[in-house]
């Protein structure tokens, strides 16, 4: 193997331009510090963050770009100080590799609202040189960044626990509504919407899946365990539902009115947003007003949290609902998930994959 003072170089899938297709890319590691986890990637999840990037939807994007940031891997070498993990440990790295360590955020412990956090892809280091995605064979990463996977977790499984079900796990915990007995609505059942429904009934709570239509109804309450499915263009479904939500976690990655979902809380109910969306959001004030109720939002989850929900959610039997396939299929399966044909997150098997062709 190579010393730790030698650069590697790996092989990833990456996107060119906004196109957001994704090719065979090789290119070069940073070399592996006394702090750093030398990691080989067995699986990753795809987010629709993932496609805001690769297309340039936000316009900060800079190409060559390998996505991905729910990446389980095992530990093929680390550096001198790392004695948190050990070689052949299976360890996950979510959707930040750096921060300042000295901001009040960091300090905290909720790095992930340091303004000068680095994300684990289409961002650069310290010394100037990018950071790449988990589509790829290999990666190095700070070991503040990675996270133990609990013994009896299966690491396809965990890959999406590393967005979707810490940003939930975190929202929840932040805004004190980890309680049992809660009333909360899950508004979109996606890749984040299905583990909102999973985490928060494993919490106590009587859970309301939100929809525009009927058709995964009965995936919500037979498959998910949802208590109710309201169907948000049926006008008297909600009205009847007025007033009954404790809080709402809005998932939905795209622009959305905000009123009809601010009538279904309770006075003092939360809508928190934890779906990414790139255009303005427009309420009336009385809506808010009228019921003190709050508009918030929640980002990820620090790795704190993620280390917490990991083991909830072992101590619960909990795990995620993925359809697995290889690195190439990884451009079909963008546009199914833009189309939101996936029952609920991809994860690519990457180390199943051949990455060069």
């Amino acid at each position: 193997m190579d010393s730790l003072e030698t650069e590697r170089t790996t092989v990833g899938w990456a996107a060119r331009d906004p196109s957001g297709i994704l090719s065979p890319y090789t290119y070069t590691l940073r070399n592996t510090g006394p702090e750093d986890v030398y990691i080989k990637v067995q699986y990753c999840g795809i987010c629709h963050s993932d496609l805001h990037q690769i297309t340039n939807d936000m316009g900060q994007s800079n190409y060559p770009m390998v996505p991905g940031h729910e990446v389980v891997g095992q530990v093929l070498e680390l550096g001198s100080n790392v004695t948190k993990y050990k070689v052949g440990d299976v360890v996950g790295v979510g959707l930040l590799v750096g921060c300042c360590r000295n901001c009040s955020a960091c300090q905290s412990d909720i790095e992930q609202y340091c303004s000068k956090k680095i994300w684990s892809y289409n961002d650069v280091y310290t010394d100037g040189r990018p950071t790449q995605g988990g589509f790829a064979e290999t990666m190095v990463v700070d070991q503040k960044f990675v996270v133990k996977i609990p013994e009896g977790l299966e690491p396809e499984q965990v890959a999406p626990l590393l967005c979707p079900g810490v940003t939930v796990y975190s929202a929840l915990s932040h805004f004190g509504l980890k309680q049992s007995g809660l009333r909360g609505g899950i508004l979109g059942l996606g890749g984040v919407g299905h583990m909102g429904v999973k985490i928060a009934k494993a919490m106590g709570h009587h859970v309301t899946v939100i929809s525009s239509s009927d058709k995964k109804k009965q995936e919500a309450l037979e498959h998910l365990g949802a208590d109710q499915y309201l169907i948000s263009s049926d006008a008297t479904q909600m009205q009847e539902a007025a007033d009954s939500l404790d809080y709402i976690l809005d998932t939905v990655p795209v622009d959305h009115p905000l009123e009809p979902y601010l009538s279904l809380l309770k006075l003092d109910g939360k809508l928190i947003l934890i779906g990414v969306v790139n255009t303005p959001l427009q309420f009336v004030s009385p809506m808010v007003m009228l019921g003190r109720k709050s508009i918030t939002g929640s980002f990820i989850g620090s790795i704190k949290e993620t280390e917490e929900m990991l083991e909830f959610l072992k101590e619960k039997g909990l795990s995620s609902m993925i359809e697995i396939v290889k690195m190439d299929y990884i451009n079909k399966a963008l546009e199914r998930l833009e189309k939101n044909d996936v029952r609920y997150r991809f994860v690519v098997d990457v180390a199943g994959s051949k990455l060069d062709q």
